[in-house]
């Protein structure tokens, strides 16, 4: 088994993708940290008020933090006054203190509030965009990427991103004003003590910065296998039963430990990286608190090399502790900031995804649906290497009943994702009720067609609701209808709460059979004139099989019916049925006349039914 996972579970209707081509988890994102802050800074814009209350706040506050050092310089000078005799109104020194102090504390409360406010408002902008983005995605995008790293993405990614964007706008917007404030007061105190600590600030800068470069690079992967491991999973827990029944799970437990250790070599790295930032930034600044007091000292003992009181050293080393807590601060959050910009970068890779063409503006709609279907010399592959169909040729008219049959892989479903256009034809046209489908609105299109498909869908909810699904507006007297037509009316009634029973995800405790029944009576409800059927009777018994063939006879009735079967044994009645065999159509009649010409419909038949009469 290979040790790296790069694949994810796809949907039902497109099973014929080609799995080889399954990426996105392992794709390396090339965008630099100027692009992604100017992105950034486009999410923000919106949301400027709170950016403006934030810095004006920030502002605010830092301007009092750095009125609190002259403040408390001049109490001291005071009471060494006091001491030695003299006179000082140290008690009105106090008090303005303590007003500095809550006003502090009130503008910081207002910059941390207001810089959460736009933060959470951006992670939100950001989620419903990328949600939103996942919903326009052309399906060939979906069969490609892990469903896994996708909702990565639109999930931890964020909310990655978004703890980011609080911390690092809080130490920005702070850091800055601070160091800036903290320059001019050690300038206006002494210029040549503020000289040193001017001069000595690159140290600092110069070690954060190589720090951070080399740490860069390792978040990037890291997030990566994140969003590998998070789809190995995804698929893993949502297969347990398949994982179990073929005894896999050592195996899947060694892939995942796999992709786990190589999730833990590069989050160990980038720990290391980024952890020794602090530290080595921390150890550089107070190398030069100790150079500013051995100077402070000397000022205040020689006036060399300019004269200073005690209280007003104790002042400078203030700053010099408040100038030096912005490096600190952001070498501390630079794992944080690190990982954001990782994530930012994936978000906005999947942003960046082409979308669903729009529709044209001159694109028809459907007015008085028939339900004919008409296949003109269509052509179409998943990978331009490898042709999948070719010369597709056969028109349905309203009412009838064709079938697609043919072994595994010849593209009987690819031919259902070509007529709801989830792909785009190489070649030829595809038409309903005369209408190219190219040139109707999707909308239009899709409304003409109800899907029960192999692998069912339902979502967590009550039973009403996922039948309803299909018909929002549906009375419950419709619903119990359609539940009846389906044969599901029966079993529903047995369950403890009928039809307002939880179905929980992946249809719950339901047997497969009984979701399928729901799938079927949900398509009855939306009552479509042309009917798509994939393997739709392949998880029901045998007796319930008659059952919903009565039910889909009655409902097939003046509806146009695309059937794929791999049991022929279902489909003996239609009026058509075309054989496909390596992308083209080998045979086409009815079940007695393919059966006559002895060809490969005939083997197909008769392999499937040989000493079933023994």
């Amino acid at each position: 088994m290979a040790d790296m996972y790069s694949g994810g579970s796809t949907s039902a209707i497109s099973s014929s993708a080609p799995e080889h081509s399954k990426s996105g988890s392992a794709d390396v994102i090339s965008m630099s940290a100027a692009e992604v802050t100017h992105r950034l800074a486009a999410w923000i814009s919106p949301h400027g008020g709170f950016l403006v209350l934030a810095a004006a706040s920030s502002i605010a506050t830092v301007l009092l933090q750095l009125w609190v050092p002259i403040i408390v310089g001049a109490a001291i000078d005071q009471l060494i006054r006091l001491v030695q005799g003299g006179e000082a109104a140290l008690l009105p020194t106090l008090a303005q203190l303590s007003v500095v102090v809550l006003l502090a504390s009130a503008t910081q409360w207002l910059a941390s509030w207001s810089t959460n406010k736009l933060t959470y408002l951006v992670t939100r902008d950001l989620r419903e965009a990328a949600h939103t983005k996942v919903s326009n995605l052309p399906l060939s995008y979906i069969d490609t990427h892990s469903q896994g790293d996708l909702l990565s993405r639109v999930v931890n990614d964020v909310d990655q991103l978004g703890d980011g964007l609080q911390q690092g706008l809080t130490q920005f917007l702070t850091g800055v004003v601070t160091i800036i404030g903290t320059l001019c007061f050690m300038f206006y105190m002494s210029v040549p003590m503020g000289l040193v600590v001017a001069l000595a600030t690159p140290l600092s800068i110069i070690v954060a910065s190589a720090i951070t470069k080399y740490a860069s690079s390792s978040f990037g992967k890291q997030q990566r296998y994140q969003g590998q491991l998070g789809g190995y999973a995804e698929e893993m827990v949502s297969n347990q039963e398949l994982i179990t029944a073929f005894a896999h799970k050592n195996a899947i437990i060694e892939q995942f430990d796999a992709i786990n250790e190589k999730l833990r070599v590069v989050g160990e790295r980038a720990q290391f990286a980024s952890s020794l930032s602090n530290p080595s930034t921390r150890l550089v600044n107070n190398f030069i608190y100790a150079l500013v007091a051995a100077l402070g000292c000397i000022c205040v003992l020689t006036g060399v090399p300019s004269p200073l009181t005690i209280g007003q050293v104790q002042s400078f080393l203030s700053y010099t502790n408040q100038y030096m807590k912005p490096f600190n601060a952001i070498s501390a959050v630079v794992t944080q900031v690190q990982t954001a910009y990782a994530s930012a970068r994936r978000v906005f890779d999947l942003l960046d995804a082409k979308e669903i063409k729009p529709d044209p503006a001159d694109a028809e709609v459907i007015q008085d649906p028939q339900g004919s279907i008409e296949f003109d010399d269509v052509a179409f592959s998943y990978d331009a290497k490898h042709p999948l169909l070719s010369h597709i040729s056969f028109k349905a008219e309203p009412g009838q009943k064709i079938a697609l049959v043919g072994p595994t892989g010849c593209g009987k479903t690819t031919l259902i994702n070509l007529l709801l256009r989830f792909y785009s034809i190489d070649s030829g046209a595809i038409y309903v009720d005369g209408h190219s489908t190219q040139k109707l609105t999707r909308a239009s299109l899709r409304e003409q067609f109800g899907m029960v498909l192999q692998d069912t869908w339902l979502f967590k909810g009550t039973i009403k609701e996922n039948i309803r699904y299909a018909k929002p507006d549906a009375t419950d007297e419709e619903i119990f209808a359609a539940a009846q037509k389906a044969q599901a009316h029966e079993f529903i009634q047995q369950l403890p709460q009928g039809y307002d029973t939880m179905v929980g995800e992946s249809g719950g405790s339901l047997s497969q059979g009984q979701q399928q029944l729901l799938c079927i009576a949900r398509v009855m409800l939306a009552n479509p004139p042309i009917l798509l059927l994939d393997e739709a009777t392949s998880s029901i018994d045998t007796r319930t099989e008659q059952l919903v063939q009565k039910a889909f006879d009655t409902i097939m009735k003046g509806r146009t019916s695309l059937v794929v079967a791999h049991r022929l044994s279902t489909i003996q009645r239609a009026d058509c049925i075309l054989v496909l065999k390596d992308g083209s159509i080998l045979e086409r009649g009815t079940h007695d006349e393919l059966l006559a010409k002895d060809g490969f419909y005939a083997n197909l038949y008769e392999s499937q039914f040989e000493g079933t009469e023994a």
